[in-house]
């Protein structure tokens, strides 16, 4: 079936997530409210926060301005990185239900995976209850590498047996990590895909800092399009979630005209690289301790 702007995924909570996600790190507060009334208003449904951007409040007015349903609009936020625990999850859900004005968040998401076994056991649980109390309605994780991928399966099996059984121990729906051709992360996805769980890819355009290279200009010269949109179409095709981020109008709109056109099998596995080159931070590669 062909992607469009409409395009979801199931997750294995049950809700539909958009394949096609809007970002808003870096995004000052000030202007967040502009920013994702813009890109609700040509099409995307799916906003990427965190409590770390300190821009929920301008998406949640957003949001709740916007002509369009509630329930049409997907909202991603995380609970902050670092030194993780059973209370800093609990009352980041409550923190961010009170900066956004929204009744529920869509997907919370554990940030990164810092703050040892038992912080991130500990968060886990909180994200959890939050989604038995109709708070969070899938949850999930961000920058965990495989290690933490196998120990969180741990922690769910041993709290369903604390607290009563399957189901008990939380549904591990969406994953997000830095993907893009010069770090396809095919360890980490091959993970998911095999549980059914979303991969979400920011800096899916690398920051622009692969401008030029000369694969992707190919590609973007056959079809008449930009080299973003080669990247975010090789997310796309990749079964990936893209989050390209912009305040930039021109930009938002560009980044959403991906559908008309469609990169080859071919195109598709020439650009991938074998490259590690992280852009960003990589908190994949910490330890179970850190």
């Amino acid at each position: 079936m062909a992607l469009t702007l409409e395009s979801t995924i199931k997750l294995n909570s049950g809700h539909e997530l958009p394949r096609l996600g809007f970002g808003v790190w870096q995004t000052p507060a000030d202007t967040a409210k502009d920013v994702v009334t813009d890109a609700l208003t040509n099409g995307y449904r799916h906003i990427d926060s965190a409590a770390a951007y300190k821009n929920e409040a301008g998406c949640g007015a957003a949001i709740l301005s916007s002509p369009l349903p509630r329930s049409s609009i997907f909202f991603t936020s995380k609970v902050p990185a670092r030194n993780l625990s059973y209370e800093k999850a609990r009352d980041q859900v409550a923190t961010t239900l009170k900066e956004t004005g929204l009744d529920y968040i869509d997907l919370m998401l554990i940030h990164a995976p810092y703050g040892g076994s038992a912080g991130r056991k500990g968060a886990w649980k909180a994200l959890v209850e939050a989604v038995e109390e109709g708070k969070v309605r899938s949850i999930g994780v961000s920058n965990y590498g495989v290690h933490h991928l196998d120990e969180l399966e741990k922690h769910i099996a041993e709290l369903e047996a604390e607290r009563g059984g399957k189901g008990k121990g939380g549904v591990l729906s969406v994953g997000q990590w830095e993907i893009h051709p010069w770090l396809p992360r095919n360890d980490i996805v091959d993970w998911c895909k095999a549980r059914g769980v979303a991969v979400e890819a920011y800096s899916p355009i690398v920051r622009g800092e692969r401008w030029g290279e000369k694969a992707v200009v190919d590609v973007a010269a056959k079809y008449g399009v930009t080299e973003a949109q080669v990247l975010l179409r090789w997310s796309l095709q990749k079964g990936l979630v893209p989050l390209p981020k912009s305040v930039t109008h021109e930009r938002i709109l560009k980044n959403a005209e991906l559908y008309g056109f469609e990169l080859t099998e071919e195109e598709v596995k020439a650009l991938e690289t074998e490259e590690y080159s992280p852009v960003c931070w990589d908190p994949t590669v910490s330890t179970l301790e850190d």
